[in-house]
């Protein structure tokens, strides 16, 4: 029986049986000699350690990945790096910053200042130039309206002074370059996807709709971002993209519950690098292919936690991983206000939980396509270092006040002002500050986000258990 068929629904005990081995296997892989110390694939992060796991055993580091084909001195690592979940977080920059007084390959005006003429003459210059990227690990993306778009840019009011209708201002994240294998669109706003990644009747994953995508991305960094004078080799670029498919990142082991594949516990990369996968797996909304009902408990990584008792360090820790674990699951949310979901299914509430967004099991991201606008780029979010664009509708007149029109700079259309891609939620803990723009420093702000934005109404005990669940991931 192959491994698939083990991880397939109707065998649960087979597959409780392979998990554990898997996990098992994963714990011996994980510690080295000493029992400390983690081994090269291992790094630790703000509370404990990330693993990466590779069926090779080892980074290839020889891989065009690492090279550098533009002309800037990037290569695909300058801003994806493993010990950081394979995408970058302030505190790395900085260290790379002082390091090289600005002038390490990340530190382009392209697209790592925050505007293309920013001033970088001297150290300070051009730390006031990448601050975006310092402070909180922002890429300018510089996109323009689109020519047959159903708004028109009225106002801008940018710190930067630089954008305008034919080229906006877009702060975002770089996404992980790890994982991969669970994308149902490629980028926030969904731009480098080749085509749509609709649900294939024979329950496998499209791979040449995510080859296709994930290949037009690596071409597109290389050309843009490297600022490269011609675009890879098709070899080339089979390469990159064979490289980061082969990766699969995740938290192994927290500084106070220990391993998070002990005791039958199923964290950690080996386990989800075996995970069975297909596009619409769960899907709230029906678009299973397999016609397989949504199953809100979409996270079972620590439900054998559940069973242990003590009042030692470790068990408390590993007690609230479990709690938050079931808190995403089944804590009541009543979903409103949300594009993309509350609109597009006629509901104005939908009774729901943290799983009805996140639902692919024991990954967290959405199983097909679902660009959302859960609330992040509204005026009264907007921070002082943030441009702030005032879009009107061209035939209603309506406006809106926007820090990022998100996947509307693609369709042109008005309903998709601040609508994004849900990002995979395992190894959380080595890439704060989180959402597309950063906004949240920890994951406590994330939860606190949530809480207040759609009144969950969690109390402290919850929130931390929510928070320590996350960064488990």
């Amino acid at each position: 029986m192959s491994l698939c068929e083990c991880f397939a629904p109707g065998n649960a005990p087979l597959r409780r049986l392979t998990m554990l081995a898997l996990a098992i296997a994963s714990v011996c892989a994980t510690a080295a000699p000493d029992g400390n110390s983690p081994d090269p694939l291992t790094t630790p992060d703000a509370s404990g350690w990330l693993r990466t796991f590779t069926p090779a055993g080892t980074i290839d580091t020889g891989n065009p990945f690492f090279q550098s084909l533009g002309t800037n001195g990037r290569s695909c690592n300058s801003c994806h790096r493993q010990a950081q979940g394979w995408t970058v977080t302030p505190a790395e920059l900085q260290q790379r910053f002082s390091a090289t007084q600005g002038t390490d390959p990340i530190f382009r005006t392209n697209d790592g200042s925050v505007s293309p003429f920013a001033d970088v003459s001297t150290v300070a210059a051009r730390r006031n130039a990448y601050a975006m990227l310092l402070n909180r690990g922002l890429i300018r993306v510089g996109l323009p309206i689109p020519a047959n778009a159903q708004f028109s840019l009225t106002a801008v009011d940018d710190p930067y002074h630089y954008a305008s209708a034919a080229e906006l201002s877009l702060f975002r994240r770089p996404l992980p370059a790890t994982n991969l294998g669970f994308l149902t669109t490629v980028m926030w706003d969904g731009r480098e996807t080749a085509a749509p990644f609709l649900p294939p009747m024979d329950a496998g994953v499209d791979s040449a709709d995510l080859d296709a995508s994930l290949t037009s991305q690596a071409k597109d960094a290389v050309l843009g971002h490297a600022q490269g004078a011609a675009a890879p080799s098709a070899a080339v670029l089979a390469q990159i993209v064979g490289f980061e498919s082969s990766l699969s990142t995740a938290q192994i082991r927290d500084d106070y519950a220990g391993l998070l594949n002990n005791d039958d516990a199923l964290g950690g990369p080996r386990v989800l690098a075996n995970l069975r996968f297909h596009v619409g797996i769960n899907d709230a909304l029906g678009a299973d292919p397999t016609g397989a009902a949504f199953d809100p408990s979409a996270m079972h990584l620590f439900d054998a936690w559940a069973t242990q008792h003590g009042n030692g360090r470790s068990e408390r820790a590993r007690a609230a991983i479990q709690r938050g674990e079931v808190l995403f699951n089944t804590f009541p949310i009543t979903i409103t206000g949300v594009a993309g979901l509350n609109d597009v299914t006629g509901q104005p509430s939908i009774q729901g939980h943290c799983s009805t967004c996140h639902d692919t099991p024991n990954v967290g991201n959405h199983s097909v396509g679902a660009p959302l606008d859960i609330g992040l780029t509204v005026a009264a979010r907007r921070t002082p270092d943030m441009p702030l664009y005032t879009l009107t509708n061209n035939q209603t007149g309506a406006s809106v006040q926007t820090t990022d029109p998100g996947r509307a700079l693609l369709t042109g259309k008005w309903a998709d002002i601040g609508k994004f891609k849900g990002a995979i939620l395992r190894g959380l803990a080595a890439r704060a500050p989180y959402f597309h723009n950063g906004s949240a420093a920890t994951l406590m702000d994330v939860v606190n986000f949530y809480d207040t934005r759609f009144n969950i109404g969690l109390d402290a005990q919850q929130k931390q258990d929510l928070a320590a669940f996350l960064a488990a991931l």
